[in-house]
């Protein structure tokens, strides 16, 4: 189930350059969302909605929070839009992640790191959030992570802030010394890939979140096929109906 509207922007920050954070205020969507599913956002003068995912989810308050990158004019006509704007936004899409007991590992890269607030906050301390950066300017999110009470492990690709390496370093590390129940990932799909590689080496359930162009958003133009195996039976799922959350274990990375 799913709302559409036209909502507020009740607050708008920049997290970091060509990034930009802003809170929706939409009681009925922030009652049916849950962590890891998105909305499709209409930027004014254009007909494609952008999808973007949903950073945090606050039902008392009645918000939804999104974190998105300015890459092409439509989000840049997104990123133009200010406090007091009302936004066109058809949400809650897609499946959400699922939940375990006992511990967590989030695993975001780039701009895959936002959905990764939502489901670290139902952990709490419970959870591990490693993240990973072009660089120390690129970095958002931290203290989020930090307020919500998760161990934070920073990467960057260049060392300027963190640990200089991969996100997958880091996991191994952490596989390696504690106990994790479940891991969740969102980035590029070549970590994707890695994560699940390990995630099934260690033996932990894993669900990862895809990233793909998307037109309507309801499963209704069939242009985020992805394909999945299971059961020895290969089938092409939709990223935003049957996801873009999926078993890792289904997903076949290479295509």
């Amino acid at each position: 189930m799913y709302k559409q509207g036209l909502y507020p922007i009740i607050r708008k920050t920049a997290s970091a350059k060509g990034i930009f954070d802003i809170t929706v205020l939409c009681p009925e969507v922030a009652e049916l969302a849950q962590p890891g599913q998105f909305a499709q956002l209409l930027a004014p003068g254009f007909f494609l909605r952008r999808p973007i995912s949903i950073c945090g989810i606050d039902k008392s308050a009645g918000t939804i929070r999104m974190v998105f990158e300015v890459r092409g004019k439509g989000t840049e006509e997104l990123s133009r839009l200010n406090e007091g704007d009302n936004i066109d936004m058809i949400a809650p899409l897609g499946t959400g992640f699922g939940t375990a007991e006992g511990s967590a590992v989030c695993v975001g890269g780039g701009i895959g790191v936002p959905p990764m607030l939502g489901i670290a906050s139902l952990y709490g301390e419970r959870a591990t959030v490693i993240t990973g950066f072009r660089n120390a300017a690129a970095v958002i999110l931290q203290e989020d992570f930090a307020a919500a009470g998760c161990e934070t492990v920073l990467c960057t690709d260049d060392g300027s802030a963190g640990i200089h390496g991969f996100v997958t370093t880091a996991l191994d590390e952490h596989l390696k010394s504690k106990k994790t129940d479940i891991i969740y990932a969102c980035g590029p799909m070549p970590m994707l890939k890695a994560v699940a590689g390990l995630a099934d080496s260690y033996g932990v359930r894993c669900e990862v979140s895809l990233e793909q162009r998307m037109a309507c958003g309801v499963g209704a133009c069939l242009g985020c096929a992805v394909v999945t195996e299971k059961n020895g039976k290969v089938t092409y799922k939709h990223v935003c109906k049957d996801g873009p959350v999926f078993d890792a274990k289904e997903v076949r990375f290479d295509g």
